[in-house]
């Protein structure tokens, strides 16, 4: 609130804040809830690939237990299970992924599914944050989450 030069009065009073305390208290809420996009880079420090089906036709199916080193965006780690379908002509995996560390100064852990398909020189990548996996200061993240490039997490999301 503002009063004007030589107010005495209530009715003297400007309600309104000052352009900058609005501004702000804006940028504030802004901040907090604006989507940021960020690359992770990782380096993958064990893969253990177990085959459950291998049919005389068709794609082998298999089980994959990776574990991966996070830096820049994030620093920390991450632990995936990922299921593929690896066939002659297209492949195919989904994956639960839960990663530790902090994300751009906030430390805590939270848990992506994701997944993708490939035809030929074709990829298609989708993820998504579990939600309510986050913890610490990660206990409300939201986005999406995807590696259409090799060793790169792309993030999406909301704090």
């Amino acid at each position: 609130m503002r009063l004007r030069r030589g107010a005495d009065t209530a009715r003297d009073c400007d309600p309104s804040p000052s352009p900058d305390i609005r501004l702000n208290k804006l940028e504030g809420i802004t901040d907090q809830h604006r989507a940021r996009t960020v690359e992770a880079h990782f380096q993958i420090t064990d893969f253990d690939e177990t085959v459950y089906d291998q049919p005389k036709v068709g794609p082998k199916l298999t089980r994959v237990q990776i574990r991966k080193s996070y830096h820049g965006a994030i620093e920390g780690s991450g632990v995936v299970e990922v299921l593929t379908a690896q066939g002659e002509s297209g492949a195919g995996f989904v994956a639960s992924e839960r990663i530790d560390g902090v994300l751009e100064g906030h430390r805590g852990s939270f848990v992506i599914q994701h997944g993708g398909v490939t035809q030929g020189d074709t990829q298609s990548t989708y993820g998504t944050i579990v939600p309510g996996s986050g913890t610490g200061e990660l206990a409300h993240i939201a986005g999406q989450a995807t590696e259409a490039q090799q060793e790169v997490l792309t993030l999406t999301y909301t704090l």
